[in-house]
């Protein structure tokens, strides 16, 4: 038997291209393993009405983590649609597939490094390395919405002042997404924060909200970290608003280190700083809970590119290494990140995006020999 058994979730588009340059380096590294194939991604909602069926999940329950490619999401209307027409009108609703995985399996933290590899041509500028700390299962991506908003909510929400404003509008013309935060799920990913900060000897916490306008959610959030922030006396906290923070990180993103956010806002910056380092094609990251973790490279499906082997694989490799990580397989995790970064120096194999025309599977032939 295997040493690992790991869920495959090839998922959408380009997310079996990448999957397919993954499997050449994992077998190149000889990682004792067993992948699982899943079900999930767009297909199954439109023929299932679930684009993440049960008995993926309940396959998952068996394996020790999943490798997960990319999935695509489509607003309600366009969903609706693209169901089968023999479902439709049964009450079945879109519900993303990464989201639901999340939130079913409590992978609280979304974990997403940004590091800025020597001879990237796409750097913004060399020696960025930050690490996003996302909350994962709560704020505005919570899922908690309503379109039209019904009477008993919009009665209770009436109580509050504000709501005059709105009121005015009718009932039929309001759409409703909430930010629920939790102090439990505060004070867990700013501790995973501080945490990684005091294991990799980081200079800094920044904390990324808007407490001036979100009071509430945001006044909690802040609140919480500074109470967390007390047991890290060599780790200073700093904090910021989310609009100021998009623009110090393209002024002085060295100067920033280990950040953390609300799931929106989390969001945000990781996409911001994956650009200072070439791109979403260099994006990696983890949603780890308190006994499994789901691993995927941050860019999409990308549907037009599907089958041509020509999106940038190395988000998916830096996925792996993370996956090592979280496994304890060290060793594995850097003989990779250093074979990756061989190749991004040399610049003489890569995809388009860094100006070159290879292939996804000859680039990750290309790190597979570098190993």
């Amino acid at each position: 038997m295997a040493q690992y058994r790991i869920a495959w979730l090839p998922g959408d588009g380009v997310g079996k291209d990448v999957m397919e340059a993954a499997r050449i380096v994992l077998d190149a590294l000889k990682l004792d393993a067993e992948y699982i194939h899943g079900d999930i991604g767009w297909d199954f909602w439109c023929r299932e009405g679930n684009a993440l069926p049960e008995r993926t999940l309940e396959m998952m329950k068996n394996t020790h983590c999943a490798l997960f490619g990319a999935i695509t999401s489509k607003p309600k209307e366009e969903a609706d649609r693209e169901l089968d027409p023999s479902l439709k009108g049964k009450g079945y609703t879109y519900f993303s597939p990464i989201v639901k995985m999340r939130q079913v399996l409590n992978l609280h933290t979304n974990l997403r490094p940004c590091k800025a590899y020597p001879g990237n041509p796409l750097n913004y500028r060399d020696g960025v390395d930050l690490v996003v700390f996302r909350e994962n299962t709560e704020g505005m991506y919570g899922g908690v919405e309503f379109h039209p908003i019904p009477q008993a909510v919009f009665d209770a929400l009436c109580a509050h002042p504000k709501m005059k404003a709105f009121g005015r509008h009718g009932l039929e013309n309001l759409a409703l997404s909430t930010r629920i935060m939790s102090r439990d799920g505060c004070r867990s990913i700013v501790t995973q924060a501080f945490e990684f900060a005091r294991k990799h000897k980081r200079r800094s916490v920044t904390l990324v909200d808007k407490p001036n306008v979100l009071r509430e959610t945001g006044g909690l959030i802040t609140r919480v970290a500074r109470e967390v922030a007390k047991s890290y006396p060599e780790t200073p906290l700093w904090e910021t608003n989310i609009d100021a923070q998009c623009m110090w990180l393209l002024k002085n993103p060295q100067d920033y280190d280990v950040l953390v956010a609300e799931n929106m806002f989390g969001d945000i910056i990781s996409d911001l700083a994956a650009g200072l380092v070439g791109g979403l094609g260099f994006a990696s990251s983890a949603n780890i809970g308190d006994s499994y973790a789901v691993f995927e490279p941050t860019h999409g499906s990308a549907p037009k590119y599907t089958g041509m082997y020509k999106v940038n694989p190395m988000a998916m490799l830096l996925t792996c290494k993370l996956m090592f990580d979280w496994l304890g397989e060290g060793e594995l995790a850097t003989r990779l990140e250093t074979a990756i970064a061989k190749v991004i120096q040399e610049h003489k194999v890569g995809t388009y995006d860094v100006g070159l025309k290879n292939t996804s599977l000859e680039v990750a032939e290309e790190v597979a020999r570098k190993l």
